[in-house]
């Protein structure tokens, strides 16, 4: 999944950029969701809409969008998580999981203790984990049975010899050794 993240952009020039996004990863199974601005996701014919806590209820989203149109929600707490479940959300990321650039060093940080809490209250709504993403905190991100983590500068290329798909695949691996580890936990309990 991409989400397009531009708040300064004018709804037209947004529109742009989605469709651009769109035809980028046509013939793949990535979908394009848009930052807050369901009006462009649905104009530009976008996958979903990722709202934030503060924005449009999910009730109303899901009343405006069409089938299979995926609407996911910011969420920063267990209860956030929960009620978002409930609301029919169709993925939550939450955060902020770890120190990361893009927040102030001052941003509370929740810690994989509390998106365990939060993976375990969503009623069944996949949870990424946000905030400080590498590598190395893949496998404690999946270990809390969340279904993936998003970022930014993960998907960055660092250096000359940045590789997307090494990243890609390290993350996937770790996720994959996670869920093997709770399948055999829960058929040995």
């Amino acid at each position: 999944m991409v989400q397009i993240r531009e708040r300064d952009l004018e709804a037209a020039d947004l529109v742009r950029l989605v469709r651009a996004s769109l035809d980028a990863v046509a013939g793949s199974s990535t979908r394009v969701v848009v930052n807050d601005r369901l009006d462009v996701a649905l104009a530009a014919g976008a996958g979903g809409v990722h709202l934030r806590s503060d924005s449009l209820p999910i009730e109303r989203a899901k009343q405006l969008a069409p089938p299979g149109f995926l609407i996911g929600r910011s969420v920063h707490s267990a209860d956030e998580a929960a009620a978002a479940g409930v609301a029919g959300a169709s993925y939550l990321i939450f955060g902020t999981v770890f120190p990361s650039r893009s927040k102030p060093e001052d941003a509370p940080l929740a810690g994989v203790e509390q998106l365990a809490e939060a993976v375990r209250r969503s009623t069944g709504t996949p949870v990424l984990a946000i905030g400080g993403m590498t590598t190395s905190r893949a496998a404690a991100v999946a270990a809390t049975g969340a279904a993936g983590l998003a970022g930014i500068d993960l998907f960055l290329p660092a250096s000359e010899g940045y590789d997307l798909t090494s990243v890609a695949g390290t993350v996937r691996n770790a996720f994959l050794q996670a869920a093997r580890a709770r399948e055999k936990r829960a058929t040995a309990g």
